[in-house]
């Protein structure tokens, strides 16, 4: 099992602030939209810098969703902060009608994703997102795993032409992807090598899946694991070629299991090479108010879930 260290934990959503106030200093088409939430979308630093190129819209999510389109007609970038609920469930109708069926290059922006929002409860900690957003066509969904990956994804969704949904969250996390690192809209990263079972995971939950494989490796398990950050362009290539030698997968998620990256792999393996999937998420349920260690035990989504998963797994794969 290949090791991952950490010296530092932060939060994503700041990742996000840094990826965008570098974006401002390269490209002046990139402009910052926002719906009153500027200090929890890290946001700040971008409107100190930029203040012409930022626009605060106040409690009008709808309203901000249907400015962004407009602004992409004139050549802009524009990117768009809020929580993950409001980002998606208040505005699916603008986002689908003015950006997605239009074709329009908005970055949705949104922060505070899952049950890792924690006390704010389950009216905030949105699990379906994903889901909705995968759904629309011609939008790349995007669900980063720390604040590399997170500052990584925000400069490269600016060069990414069409409308992109990028999910991030609250609570601070290990940081330990590489600093330098080229992040690929669409391409899986492949994490360690294994032979026994295939560990797909996507954003808080990747850092979980290592975890979890350090874990299985004690029990004389290798576990291939692969961090899938662009649930939407979804590789298939990559899940498929991993699947092909281990003969069996779990996916591990902040989100419903209905929908999410869960999903897309079982749609993968019904159409092209069925075998056994186990899947870590949140089962047909809302969350509840708690810290984000709490609510992700609770609701399952911990390393040893994954290490329960993957021995059902590999369990199934030799009847």
């Amino acid at each position: 099992m290949k090791k991952y260290t950490f010296t530092e934990k932060f939060d994503t959503r700041s990742g996000f602030g840094a990826g965008l106030l570098e974006l401002g200093r390269t490209n002046p088409n990139v402009v910052g939209l926002c719906a009153d939430l500027i200090g929890s979308l890290k946001m700040g630093d971008f409107q100190k810098e930029f203040p012409e190129r930022f626009f605060q819209m106040g409690i009008s999510e709808a309203n901000m969703m249907g400015v962004a389109a407009g602004l992409t007609i004139g050549g802009k970038i524009p990117f768009t902060g809020t929580f993950a609920n409001f980002s998606t469930g208040r505005v699916y109708d603008q986002i689908r009608q003015s950006i997605a069926y239009s074709g329009k290059n908005v970055k949705i922006c949104a922060s505070h994703a899952g049950l890792t929002l924690g006390e704010d409860g389950a009216t905030h900690q949105i699990l379906e997102d994903l889901g909705l957003m995968k759904m629309l066509p011609g939008m790349a969904v995007i669900n980063t795993c720390d604040f590399n990956q997170t500052k990584a994804a925000t400069i490269a969704i600016a060069k990414y032409e069409g409308p992109v949904y990028l999910r991030f969250g609250r609570p601070v996390v290990p940081n330990w992807t590489p600093k330098d690192q080229v992040f690929e809209v669409g391409k899986a990263v492949l994490l360690n090598e294994g032979k026994d079972v295939t560990i797909v995971a996507t954003g808080h939950l990747v850092w979980e899946a290592i975890k979890a494989g350090e874990i299985l490796e004690q029990k004389g398990i290798d576990a291939e694991i692969i961090n899938i950050h662009s649930i939407k362009p979804f590789d298939e290539k990559a899940v498929l070629a991993s699947v092909n030698k281990t003969r069996c997968v779990v996916s591990a998620e902040e989100h419903q299991m209905n929908g999410g990256l869960g999903d897309s792999v079982a749609q993968l393996l019904a159409r092209t090479n069925p075998a056994p999937l186990e899947m870590v998420a949140v089962n047909d349920s809302f969350g509840e108010s708690g810290t984000p260690e709490q609510l992700m035990i609770k609701y399952g989504l911990s390393a040893q879930n994954i290490v329960d998963a993957a021995l059902k797994a590999i369990a199934r794969k030799s009847k």
